[in-house]
């Protein structure tokens, strides 16, 4: 619990502003200008939404709001609203860098927007650690570590903690997912909508769900690709990481069973690629790369990095075995080398604070340990360094929200059923590392009116990387067709393949469709 002196102290110096009861209460139509780093066509805005909605009235923070308008405005459908992943993806950026990549049909009904969530980028950013210390929370993390980690990562999440009340504790209650859904409905009220499209992925769905819980009238059409499943999520939290860490261990494990049949492709292990890659995180634990610009990276650093990056699939499979092998070798133009920046922090901040309000842990330190041992024994690849490590992404959450400090005042406790809804398209991928595909099945019995997509495939969500499931989503948006029942896509671009046997060298700035310090990009299927 927020103490009210520390609580009055933030406000103080919280970027929330004051405004008087009329003012936070009423939604005003959007004046859309010139964005101040984006040229024309695109369209900015802000709106004024209140902090608090049990208490309008108090306070409020601005949204900040991107649109491109429809470029057939005589065969304009409405809008659509494009959610990124995170939480913590800003969904202004999350526009401007796919915008030209939706399918023409999109761009030419719609009216396409993106906003930054409250507590993401700009949008009243939330503050926890500063730079300095998440740097050093994870430069003396490790790859490998082991049960008696567990006191250490209880001692850094009480001290992340206290941070976020020290320098955000005003509005740490307010920036959960139920009160983003009611800043999406105030957003379709200002731009004069009966009812929203919607496209969410990864933890956009999620919000998406949310939305469609609260407001199922004023659905017109959501695709959710990359699904949660909001029940284990909200109420049966240690149930779903394990999820995720069984999920991405086991991306990450096919890769190198990749790398065992096909050599010419891999750049990496030399005939053992998994007894190849435990030795390498240990042996970046005992002795840490040194790199150029200072600082160091060790087996945690390779960890992190291959977290975000598993999620391209397998057509991004030799560009990682490369990155590996330039890893292993000590070589520091490897990207999996590259510590987390303020990039990465931006982001990992309001993924942990989003989710601690949203999520409700069972208590205990002796359930913790038990559980983080779990995960650690069961991802033996990727999950003791993100069981025992800092807070930073999704499904090392527990230490942190255990013990969150904060009132979940802008929590949705479901039912997650939409009942009333339109017809919602869900989307899942049988490899997704980072959104398990059960968790698109179970999403879609959970709504009342929704149907499932299936992308038999490596990698994270689907409508970037099908173009089964593009041109579905398409129809399904324009025309309000649902695919056909049980459609499973099969269309996942395969690694490259070289004649020679020449093995693929590495990008100098590989693609991820992770958060971390690169773009989001939903990508574009083979046309």
């Amino acid at each position: 619990m927020i103490t009210a002196a520390v609580a009055a102290l933030a406000l103080l110096v919280s970027p929330v502003a004051a405004i008087d009861a009329p003012g936070a209460a009423a939604p005003r139509a959007l004046g859309w200008g010139t964005c101040t780093d984006t040229a024309r066509p695109y369209e900015c805005s802000t709106l004024r939404v209140p902090l608090d909605y049990s208490d309008p009235g108090r306070a409020a923070l601005d949204l900040p709001l991107i649109r491109r308008p429809a470029s057939d405005p005589a065969h304009r459908i409405g809008t659509l609203v494009l959610q990124p992943g995170g939480p913590g993806g800003s969904g202004v950026d999350f526009l401007r860098d796919n915008y030209a990549d939706l399918p023409e049909e999109l761009r030419q009904r719609f009216d396409v927007v993106g906003f930054d969530a409250r507590g993401v980028g700009r949008a009243t950013q939330v503050r926890c650690w500063d730079d300095a210390r998440y740097s050093r929370a994870v430069a003396e993390a490790a790859g490998m570590p082991g049960p008696d980690w567990a006191a250490r990562a209880i001692t850094e999440a009480e001290d992340f903690d206290a941070a976020c009340v020290e320098n955000s504790g005003a509005y740490l209650p307010y920036l959960g997912t139920g009160f983003v859904a009611r800043d999406i409905d105030r957003i379709r009220d200002a731009l004069g909508e009966q009812q929203l499209s919607f496209y969410g992925r990864s933890f956009g769905t999620l919000i998406g769900t949310v939305y469609a819980d609260m407001f199922p009238g004023r659905v017109r059409a959501m695709a959710l690709d990359g699904a949660y499943d909001p029940v284990a999520y909200a109420d049966r939290p240690y149930a779903f990481d394990l999820a995720q860490f069984v999920a991405l261990d086991g991306a990450v494990d096919r890769l190198l069973d990749w790398c065992g049949r096909t050599p010419a492709q891999c750049a990496f292990g030399n005939g053992d690629p998994h007894g190849a890659f435990d030795r390498l995180v240990r042996q970046l634990d005992a002795d840490p790369v040194a790199l150029p610009g200072g600082g160091t990276a060790n087996g945690y650093t390779v960890v992190y990095r291959l977290i975000f990056n598993i999620n391209g699939g397998r057509a991004d499979w030799p560009d990682l075995a490369a990155a590996l092998a330039r890893a292993e070798a000590r070589d520091t133009s490897s990207f999996l080398l590259s510590p987390p920046s303020s990039g990465s922090f931006a982001f990992l901040t309001p993924n942990v604070v989003v989710e601690c309000n949203d999520r409700v842990y069972p208590p205990g330190d002796d359930l913790l340990a038990t559980r983080l041992r779990q995960a650690a024994e069961q991802a033996p690849l990727l999950g003791p360094a993100m069981a025992y490590g800092p807070p930073t992404y999704d499904h090392n959450h527990a230490p942190a929200c255990t013990r969150w400090p904060a009132e979940r005042a802008s929590r949705h406790a479901g039912p997650f059923r939409a009942q009333g809804s339109a017809p919602l398209l869900v989307l899942g991928t049988t490899g997704d590392p980072d959104t398990p595909y059960q968790d698109a099945v179970t999403l879609a019995d959970t709504l009342d009116n929704a149907q499932l997509l299936t992308f038999a495939a490596e990698g994270h969500t689907a409508f970037g990387r099908s173009r089964c499931a593009r041109d579905a989503v398409v129809a399904y948006f324009v025309a309000g067709t649902m695919p056909p029942q049980g459609l499973v896509c099969t269309d996942e671009k395969e690694p490259r393949t070289r004649s020679d046997g020449a093995r693929a060298e590495e990008p100098a700035a590989p693609g991820t469709v992770g958060a971390d310090d690169h773009r989001e990009i939903i990508g574009t299927p083979d046309r």
